[in-house]
């Protein structure tokens, strides 16, 4: 079964940086994008940030700059740094991974529990 368990969220102040992590475990034959997707209170669920297994990254708009995707691929990790964070950053951040499970042929999405980022004025 795969798994895949954030860290890093909590409190900090406009203009402070947090670094989320999300480590991805279980039987997996090859992760293809991690990505990072938040979601605000009422609103949806939207992409903030993505990396393929090769390195390419794609950013929303409202972290360009701000925000820096990496992934360490031995270590099954997705990483967000944030920095100059604002209030409206503020959402349950969620983990993706696009993978193929060992024994399997298709390709699927899992997500992660989410992780609280709170930024206060």
């Amino acid at each position: 079964q795969v798994q895949l368990v954030e860290s890093g969220g909590g409190l900090v102040q406009a203009g402070g940086s947090l670094r989320l992590s999300c480590a991805a475990s279980g039987s997996i034959f090859i992760i293809d994008t991690m990505g990072w997707y938040r979601q605000a209170p009422g609103k949806q669920r939207h992409l903030v940030a993505a990396i393929t297994s090769g390195g390419s990254t794609d950013y929303a708009d409202s972290v360009k700059g701000r925000f820096t995707i990496s992934r360490d691929n031995a270590k099954k990790t997705v990483y967000l740094q944030m920095n100059s964070l604002k209030p409206e950053d503020t959402a349950v951040y969620y983990c993706n991974a696009e993978l193929i499970e060992r024994g399997r042929w298709n390709k699927r999405d899992y997500w992660g529990q989410g992780t609280q980022v709170t930024v206060s004025s």
